[in-house]
């Protein structure tokens, strides 16, 4: 891990800036939660306010995903020679100026461009996030240093996402994206104080970058992130539909709903990093089948309202473990590429996030009922699961480059 990890940045892991860099770090996280969860939650008020169609609308939360899918490796890949610290404050006023955009967007054209140009950086930044923050702790600290980072996403489904939700539906939609402008604004000028500074490795260059393509470890930890996250957004996407119609919650609690789910988030991501210092495959190994048994149990216990809402709790933790694993083995499969490998984790789970959602309507319309779809998930997690075992077995015959 020599291209993640040096001894200068390990010098600096007993600085007291290592903190507040991760948390700067985590603050873009934040920032990009919210523009992505909450237009889930104002679709009606945007179909209102563009005068759309509710599949119209939904066309800008599939426009943001296609920016993330497309930008993580691009931007990444491009951005190989730029030094760490750059290349993160780049992204940041890129995603920046482009949610101003959203708010100045006078038609649906411009609207639907503006979301596809805000999801560009999303994959890209989080990739080069980890990478930073790896770099600043010893390589056993590297799930703990991951998993902060990530912790943005999932603070943002705690705090970031119920507020912005209530501030459209209050005074307007569009004030959304000056929201995450300004955190996004604040989030860069806090890399800008508190990141290090790191020169590109000497030798960095889009070609070296897209080699980590070449290496099937790297697929295989996509594949586990595609199939086995998968289940998770199968669950998160019809939630609310669940809660109301099968656990009878008033739809006016669905606010707390979506925060306990952000607050098992945040709870599994952290236990999730602790789990990847100690061994990633083993948590690999054991989250996997623990998302499979939560799911099951969740479609089980969401036909009470009490039990329904310990689930939430329990799934969203369940789900968030895995995320640290993946961008840690993501980097441990592709050294001399971390970037643009862990920029693809993001872009995995935004496939993840199409592949749940469809398989999870596609039982609803057969008419199997809201819980169908947690199960569909668990069946993606058990699948995930087996590719994470393929990968380890690989592993084995042919173990990854020091």
């Amino acid at each position: 891990m020599s291209s993640v990890l040096s001894p200068s940045t390990a010098a600096r892991t007993t600085t007291p800036r290592v903190g507040m860099a991760i948390f700067a770090l985590a603050m873009g996280g934040v920032g990009i939660g919210v523009t992505e969860f909450t237009m889930m939650g104002l679709l009606k008020e945007v179909e209102q306010g563009l005068g759309i169609s509710t599949p119209e609308a939904g066309h800008l939360i599939s426009a943001y995903a296609l920016g993330v899918v497309v930008g993580a490796p691009l931007l990444a890949a491009v951005g190989a020679k730029l030094p760490r610290k750059s290349l993160a404050l780049g992204l940041l006023l890129f995603f920046t100026v482009a949610n101003l955009t959203s708010f100045m967007a006078p038609d649906y054209g411009s609207m639907l461009v503006s979301r596809f140009a805000a999801g560009l950086p999303h994959g890209a930044f989080f990739g080069v996030a980890a990478v930073i923050a790896a770099s600043l702790v010893p390589p056993t600290r590297r799930g703990w240093a991951i998993s902060m980072v990530m912790a943005g996403l999932s603070v943002s489904n705690v705090v970031g996402v119920p507020f912005a939700t209530w501030l459209g539906q209050t005074f307007g939609w569009r004030l959304l994206f000056v929201l995450v402008g300004a955190i996004g604004l604040v989030a860069l000028l806090m890399v800008w104080k508190f990141v290090p500074f790191q020169a590109a490795h000497p030798d960095a260059s889009i070609r070296r970058e897209l080699g980590a393509l070449k290496r099937l470890q790297v697929w295989l930890a996509l594949l586990v992130g595609i199939v086995g996250f998968g289940g998770f957004f199968a669950t998160y996407t019809y939630i609310a539909h669940t809660m109301t119609a099968v656990a009878g919650i008033p739809s006016g609690l669905l606010p707390l709903v979506v925060a306990l789910y952000g607050l098992g988030m945040v709870a599994g991501n952290i236990v999730g990093g602790r789990l990847a210092d100690k061994s990633v495959m083993g948590t690999l190994y054991r989250v996997l089948p623990a998302i499979a048994v939560a799911l099951v149990v969740y479609a089980v216990a969401a036909h009470w309202p009490w039990s329904a809402m310990v689930m939430v709790f329990v799934v969203g933790a369940s789900g968030s473990m895995l995320i640290p694993a993946l961008q840690t083995r993501l980097l441990d499969a592709s050294p001399d590429a971390p970037s643009l490998a862990s920029s693809l984790n993001h872009a995995a789970l935004n496939v993840a996030n199409a592949l749940g959602a469809f398989l999870g309507g596609l039982v609803i319309a057969l008419g199997w009922g809201f819980v169908a779809p947690a199960l569909v998930g668990a069946v993606l997690a058990v699948l995930g699961f087996g590719v994470a075992l393929l990968s380890g077995l690989l592993e084995r015959k042919r173990p990854l480059a020091a």
